[in-house]
């Protein structure tokens, strides 16, 4: 059937005929996109047309049907509603109420949304006078039926008024949108993005069109056209998916969207959502900075400029580098700069833009992008020099690094960046997509330059300890040869390029093992010292790790890991200097754990005590207190069966976080046979503050007597609190770590964190009848990686066999098998 019939079929049946020709057009798959968008908006003119016909006998004097903001523009999505003005001269209000009724109740019985309005013309230019909303969605007016010349003239009077009042509503405008990314976040590294209200989304979009409109300034319009078009595809889909009228891409919906549009996968889909939101948003900072200098420049006249100025214009250029200069408040080429025959301007001017804080200019952008031949390999000296100088900029340098990506200019530089470009990361963790992390971390990196002998080499390593992730398979290890062959190609020598693969091969080595490993033994620590392999590696590592982590987010990192993580550096700095790390020894238990222990002992129950850790402010100066690092918890208890499990069940019923658990067993003093069980753990509240110390033993005691029924509590609790449903998580894994430790077989646990996790690890791992001598914890997320030191019960590591069965047995009672 062609469109010409549906409409037909539309005009002959009425309300049915619309709703199945509406129906029919939908779900034709061969038509989608602007084209299905036309189509459906022309199929409802005819509809509504005809109602209002209907409703005014054919006449139409003095009163029209218009559509306006995205129905005015002539785009509908499946589920869109219609924005409709009824505008009359206001001779016949009775009539014009009546006319109002037949149109809207057809609309409402079919079940579409409907935003409304009646007005006369006068009415409706001081509403949008007043509403900057409806005079945005009034721009976009077009005539449907009735009354041509009524809906021409409004068309005409609105559009001069936003002419004439743009130096007054453009400010308004930008704040609105400014509002609007504060409270929905920005579109292109959101993994649940609405693609309408997210910053570089459809509304931002057609703020740009609004701009454009006021004749004040005007959006760059390469690719946004193509962009706007992607992410009303994307809605398309999104409606028919979900059969909703909603612009949030939610995560359970994302595969069935890419099916729809014909793409791999979701993260193909979100990729594309960043690349059009990326374009919008980018044109956006374009468009408004433009509008600011054009209002800035009619704000004050030139001669009482020059007035200001002592008589004498102020310099339009000052120089900021070779062949870049200061005007207006941005970064421009010079007028004597020769962009065809310096291949290092590029880098140049935009070291010499973020340096100085100011953005580069778009024409600036465009002409290097067009002109400059590309650098030779190995880059010059400058070239390199210029990339660090860029990337040690801090904040400044993210918008400058935006606008040369906007052109192309960093896949030029850099070809191995266009695998990481507009990457989503499927981590709650992380805040942003893969190249913007590295960005993040480059600026976080500047903080440090100060505390490397080799600032060069940090910069350089944090712009690449991620672009592995554009690769297959484990992106440190691809992200080792490209930070190789990247080094090379830039200019470093063999020993740094060697430097800076070691860097991106271990980014993650500090943290997973400050936080997963037992610190205590030498078999760690020296393997960390064997990977780095030189006291000043350590150092960038050190400095790598935790801007990383800070431009992750912040749960990545905290004053608990930076105090784990300084603690390894310092022991592997040790042994690099030659200092063998020491066998453990069976620390002396310290007076408080022997007081605790001896009571323990005479009470035959547990005892505990609590207290608070604490690190100085980072500025002796600060007027803030000491930053918390959680609260030590001791707790001793006569040597006995289910000690891990029960502690960790009430530590999970009283809503506390294990940051890290440390259990062995303390020899009491000479004179005294038996053992106690002394824990260390460092606890944390999830909200709230800590319980008493006496209600933790209380239910202690009852957890080790079986009349507490853990299990039972945190089922009874998650009734009560059921968790929002979700996307399906991973399953868990658990794995034997191989040579992690002389001393003990480690088995490491990743699995999706909840309440009670621990407690069903230690059951678990009491059923398989394992010692456990101690546990490290950490959550980056909603992940939980927990690693198990455990012995067989005569102090031992495990056998390969028996340690792989401990951990088939974890991994089927996190999945709920028996």
């Amino acid at each position: 059937m062609t469109s010409t019939d549906v409409t037909k079929e539309a005009e002959d049946s009425g309300p049915g005929g619309y709703a199945a020709a509406r129906l029919r057009l939908l779900t034709e798959g061969a038509r989608s996109g602007p084209p299905r968008r036309t189509a459906l908006a022309g199929l409802t003119d005819d509809w509504l047309t005809g109602l209002f016909d209907a409703g005014t006998g054919g006449t139409g004097r003095g009163v029209s049907l218009v559509a306006v903001g995205g129905y005015g523009r002539g785009e509908l999505s499946p589920r869109s509603d219609l924005d409709l003005l009824l505008l009359h001269d206001g001779s016949d209000d009775k009539a014009v109420a009546a006319l109002a009724d037949r149109l809207w109740y057809p609309v409402w019985d079919l079940g579409l949304d409907l935003d409304h309005s009646v007005r006369t013309p006068g009415q409706a230019r001081r509403t949008a006078g007043e509403d900057l909303k409806v005079h945005l969605g009034l721009l976009d007016a077009r005539h449907l039926a009735g009354d041509l010349g009524l809906t021409a003239s409004l068309r005409t009077a609105v559009l001069a008024d936003w002419r004439n009042q743009a130096p007054k509503r453009l400010p308004e405008l930008r704040d609105l949108c400014a509002e609007r990314a504060e409270r929905q976040g920005e579109l292109r590294f959101l993994l649940e993005p609405d693609l309408k209200e997210a910053r570089g989304g459809l509304r931002d979009a057609t703020a740009l069109r609004a701009v454009a409109a006021s004749w004040l300034a005007d959006a760059p319009r390469e690719g946004l056209a193509d962009a706007r078009r992607r992410l009303l595809d994307v809605r398309d889909a999104l409606h028919l998916a979900t059969g909703r009228a909603t612009d949030r891409l939610a995560l359970q919906e994302q595969d069935q969207v890419a099916a729809e549009l014909g793409l791999l996968d979701a993260d193909t889909l979100l990729r594309q959502v960043y690349e059009a939101a990326r374009v919008i948003s980018y044109a956006g900072d374009v468009t408004w900075r433009e509008v600011g200098r054009v209002l800035r420049s009619r704000s004050v006249r030139p001669r009482l400029r020059a007035m200001l100025g002592g008589g004498k214009a102020a310099p339009e250029r000052s120089p900021l580098a070779e062949g870049v200069v200061e005007h207006d408040g941005e970064a421009v080429l010079a007028r004597t700069a020769r962009p065809e025959r310096d291949p290092v301007l590029p880098l140049r001017a935009a070291a010499a833009a973020a340096q100085a804080g100011l953005p580069l200019s778009l024409h600036a952008v465009r002409r290097l992008a067009a002109t400059t031949r590309p650098l030779p390999t190995p880059w010059p000296a400058e070239a390199r020099e210029q990339l660090v100088t860029l990337l040690g900029s801090g904040r400044p340098t993210v918008q400058v690094w935006e606008a040369l990506e906007a052109e192309g200019l960093v896949t030029r530089l850099l070809p191995d960046w266009e695998r990481v470009r507009c990457r989503p990361q499927r981590n709650a963790v992380h805040l942003w997509t893969v190249d913007r992390h590295l960005i993040e971390t480059a600026v976080r990196a500047s903080e440090f330059t100060r505390r490397v002998h080799r600032p060069d080499l940090l910069l350089v390593a944090a712009l690449l300890h991620d672009i592995g992730k554009g690769w297959p398979g484990d992106h440190s290890v691809a992200g080792e040869t490209i930070a190789r062959d990247v080094a090379a190609r830039i200019g470093f020598d063999r020993t740094d390029a060697a430097v800076l693969a070691t860097l991106v091969r271990h980014h993650l080595l500090l943290v997973e093992t400050a936080t997963r490993r037992d610190l205590d033994d030498p078999a760690t620590v020296r393997a960390v010292a064997d990977a780095v392999g030189s006291e000043r590696t350590l150092e960038l590592l050190h400095a790598l790790t935790e801007a990383d982590a800070l431009a992750t987010g912040p749960a990545a990192w905290s004053s608990w890991r930076g105090s784990l993580v300084a603690d390894l550096v310092k022991r592997v700095s040790a042994v690099l200097a030659g200092d063998a790390p020491a066998e453990p020894e069976t620390a002396a238990p310290t007076a408080e754990q022997e007081r605790l222990a001896l009571e323990a002992y005479r009470t035959g129950g547990p005892v505990l005590a609590l207290r608070a850790q604490t690190e100085p402010p980072a500025d002796p100066d600060s007027a803030a207190g000491p930053e918390p690092l959680g609260v030590e918890l001791l707790i001793a208890v006569p040597d006995q069966a289910g000690v891990l499990p029960a502690v960790a069940g009430v530590l999970a019923v009283h809503r506390l976080t294990v940051r890290t658990a440390e259990l062995r067993s303390l020899s009491l003093p000479d004179g005294v046979e038996g053992s106690v069980l002394l824990l260390d753990w460092r606890v944390a509240a999830e909200y709230g503050s800590l319980p008493q110390a006496a209600r933790l033993r209380a239910d202690l005691v009852r957890a080790l007597d079986g009349t507490l029924d853990i299990a039972a509590r945190l089922a009874e609790r998650d009734a009560a609190h059921p968790r929002r449903r979700g996307v399906e998580p991973p399953p868990p894994r658990v794995t034997v770590a191989p040579a992690a430790s002389r001393l003990a077989t480690v088995i490491e646990v990743r699995a999706q964190d909840a309440p009670g996790l621990l407690f069903r690890l230690g059951r678990a791992l009491e059923t398989a009848g394992v010692r456990v001598r101690s546990a490290h914890a950490s959550t980056l997320g909603s992940n939980a990686v927990d690693a198990f030191y455990v012995t067989g019960p005569e102090g031992t590591p495990l056998p390969g066999e028996e340690a792989g069965d401990v951990a088939r047995t974890l991994e089927e009672a996190l999945r709920g098998r028996p």
